[in-house]
């Protein structure tokens, strides 16, 4: 069968481009998008594909979602950006005040960002500067946990898994932190908190995924052993960050994941859906005690931080149009829903030769193989299937817009069952 001739600003254009987390020698060349809706992605040669993976975690209200885009549309005809210097908007003060009306506790102060990235390398740098605010010196190393992920920049590539992460070709170059075991068991913890107790004084903070540490692996951990974690920083007197990036806005089954756990942190990080996908935007938002710790008549007590595009009108719009739906659709719903069909269209794959552990929290379903498998065969399998999965080092997951309907859901378990049964076969 001849391939599809490919539109030319695909020939013209790639020949240009350099594309994230791709060995651009020997990767597979893309498929072209051309058009999204629901849960759909529309390709250039006309195949029609369900997305799984909402766009890297983003669209969880699917994709076009008419009143996120009447919203922006509005926005744009009024003020497409303007700087957040000397100057404020009325779509970043709503967003500010709602953020900080859904999240727990008092995270009561926002800082926009344009990515998740940056919102870990503002929560850092708040974290450290709020000690030497008060006067503290030597409180400038990160706890962080293996099989965690935070981003790309610098900062954050540092509280990443130096070992099992992406990012161990930089190990000695990168900042040097403190990354552990995630402890799960009485004997764990004990051990936990006696290494906190021992460096409490070198300590700025320790950061988490709540629940779900996504990119490092898909590895889940109980609310009870957030609540543990969140005592023992606590009780050493070491700030907690919890970066929600993924988990946040409904992924988990609820709001946010440290709900789950009753734990309200020093600063949380939110990005990806924040926006339903539509545009970037990220926010780190802070306790009252933290941004208290800024307040001074020294100049260089303030935060000096501050993206171009910080707070942009367009992004903010549509991350208050998100939250409209957040409050007038049953998103939370529909993630239980989501979750309950995973568990059961994903437990044929149980049992397969080299399938070790199916998995599901919330609208997130985990296949964990014992082995990496060749990732480039798998997704074009999946693309014949008529369904956009990215299965990444040795997992095969699911992470579908909270829209998603029982039966494009179907067809997604179905081609996962599919698929991993054909390469536990070949294995």
């Amino acid at each position: 069968m001849t391939a599809p001739e490919r539109p030319d600003w695909s020939e013209t254009g790639f020949r240009h481009i350099w594309l994230p987390y791709s060995q651009m020698k020997t990767a597979p060349r893309p498929y072209e998008a051309v058009r999204t809706e629901g849960v759909r992605v529309h390709l250039a040669d006309g195949r029609i594909l369900i997305d799984g993976v909402s766009s890297w975690w983003t669209a969880c209200h699917g994709y076009n979602h008419p009143h996120i885009r009447e919203a922006v549309e509005r926005q744009l005809a009024r003020m497409p950006h303007v700087m957040l210097g000397g100057l404020v908007h009325e779509p970043a003060l709503t967003l500010a005040r709602r953020l900080a009306a859904l999240l727990p506790g008092d995270l009561n102060r926002v800082f926009f960002s344009e990515s998740g990235s940056v919102s870990v390398e503002i929560a850092m740098k708040m974290a450290i500067q709020f000690w030497l605010n008060r006067g503290v010196r030597g409180r400038s190393r990160f706890v962080s946990f293996r099989h965690g992920y935070h981003g790309d920049t610098t900062g954050a590539m540092s509280v990443c898994d130096p070992d099992e992460g992406m990012h161990a070709l930089f190990h000695g170059i990168l900042p040097a932190q403190h990354v552990v075991d995630l402890p799960q068991d009485d004997a764990a913890f004990e051990a936990f908190d006696r290494f906190l107790g021992g460096r409490a004084e070198t300590i700025a903070g320790v950061i988490l995924e709540p629940l779900v540490q996504a990119a490092g692996g898909m590895k889940f951990h109980a609310p009870a052993a957030l609540a543990r974690i969140a005592a023992t920083c606590r009780r050493h007197d070491v700030l907690l960050i919890l970066d929600e990036i993924a988990t946040g806005f409904g992924r988990t089954g609820s709001l946010f994941a440290c709900e789950q756990a009753d734990v309200c942190p020093d600063i949380i990080t939110l990005s990806k859906a924040l926006t339903g996908g539509t545009m970037p935007l990220a926010a780190t938002v802070a306790s009252d005690r933290v941004y208290d710790g800024f307040l001074s008549d020294r100049p260089d007590h303030a935060l000096m931080h501050g993206p171009t595009f910080t707070g942009n009108p367009l992004a903010c719009a549509a991350a208050d149009a998100s939250l409209d739906l957040f409050e007038r659709e049953p998103r939370l719903a529909q993630a239980r829903r989501i979750e309950a069909q995973l568990a059961d269209g994903l437990k044929g794959c149980a049992g397969l030769p080299g399938v070790v552990d199916v998995r599901c929290r919330g609208a997130i379903g985990v296949v964990q193989l014992d082995r990496v498998p060749d990732l480039n065969a798998l997704r074009q399998r999946f693309v014949e299937e008529g369904v956009w999965v990215r299965p990444f080092a040795d997992v095969v997951y699911l992470m579908p817009p909270l829209v998603i309907g029982e039966d494009d859901l179907g067809t997604l378990t179905a081609a996962v069952c599919r698929v991993v049964s054909e390469w536990s076969g070949r294995r």
